[in-house]
């Protein structure tokens, strides 16, 4: 599976119309990008079915869920998604799968209070299921920020996808996860070279991550601060978090992901207020050439 060193990640890719949602994934396949990532999170769609869409709407382009939430569909479920859509599209398409959030999880009606013995015992079920389902190569990671999830990212999948987190995060990783596995952290943009401006839009997304536990802690484990949290994030944190100024600002903060031991970069694009998928395009674009596409 050849995914290249950049993808795009997006909310509103498992939230849009589907008409936009094919125009957007063509578009950025035209760009260069090697991937592009179908979130399930509040309000979004069915993560398999959207992934459908986009890899019938495009012709190269990777196309991974990230991620699709094991506490949506029992194991033998998602194993059967991710055979169906590697079947159809051979080399195309990555499953991520993950543990969500405990409020996230709460709101299902299930208990989240051991998600590292949640996801060992899943994969067991997916293992199992494998064993009658048709054949296809359908490799798998893992969300993983925390060191046991990493390992068991090592050594259950092809490797982890990380969310939220600095370059100073995948190095960490890195070490855990060893030479050969993937590692796909995801980072959020901002062209705007403007401080006050570009941190104003940043806080609109470190603003609702920094409400949930699991990123809290990662963080903390990073060196951050109570204070650093507070309010939406200081400047330390929110410059770690969100990576902002012109496209050259930007690329160069991909590198040092890549540099860090990163296999793939999947940017997200920040627009005020409210995710939009029209200004994430033009991003891209502009960011295109600065990221040698």
């Amino acid at each position: 599976m050849d995914i290249g060193r950049v993808g795009v990640w997006h909310p509103m890719i498992s939230k849009a119309p589907a008409e936009e949602v094919r125009r957007a994934a063509a578009r950025i396949e035209a760009l260069g990008y090697g991937s592009i990532w179908v979130n399930e999170g509040a309000g979004s769609k069915d993560p398999f079915a959207v992934a459908a869409i986009v890899l019938a709407a495009t012709e190269r382009i990777t196309v991974g869920t990230g991620i699709a939430n094991l506490w949506g569909r029992d194991a033998t479920s998602m194993a059967a998604g991710a055979v169906t859509l590697a079947d159809g599209y051979p080399g195309r398409f990555l499953l991520g799968i993950g543990v969500s959030h405990g409020p996230m999880v709460g709101y299902r009606g299930h208990d989240y209070s051991k998600p590292l013995t949640t996801m060992r015992t899943y994969l067991d079920a997916m293992d199992e299921a494998a064993e009658i389902l048709p054949k296809a190569e359908s490799p798998r990671i893992l969300a993983a920020l925390r060191p046991k999830m990493l390992e068991l990212s090592r050594d259950r999948a092809a490797g982890a996808h990380t969310y939220f987190v600095p370059p100073e995060h995948t190095a960490q990783a890195r070490l855990v996860l060893g030479p050969d596995r993937l590692l796909i952290p995801e980072q959020a943009v901002v062209i705007e070279s403007d401080p006050a401006r570009a941190r104003e839009i940043a806080r609109t997304h470190t603003a609702y991550y920094l409400r949930l536990p699991n990123y809290l802690n990662n963080l903390r484990t990073l060196g951050f601060t109570d204070a650093d949290l507070a309010d939406g994030g200081s400047d330390r944190l929110t410059d770690a978090i969100v990576a902002w100024g012109d496209a050259g600002a930007i690329a160069k903060r991909v590198r040092a992901h890549l540099d860090a031991g990163a296999d793939h970069v999947a940017i997200q694009p920040l627009s005020q207020n409210t995710p939009d998928l029209a200004n994430a395009l033009t991003q891209l674009a502009h960011l295109a050439p600065s990221l040698g596409l």
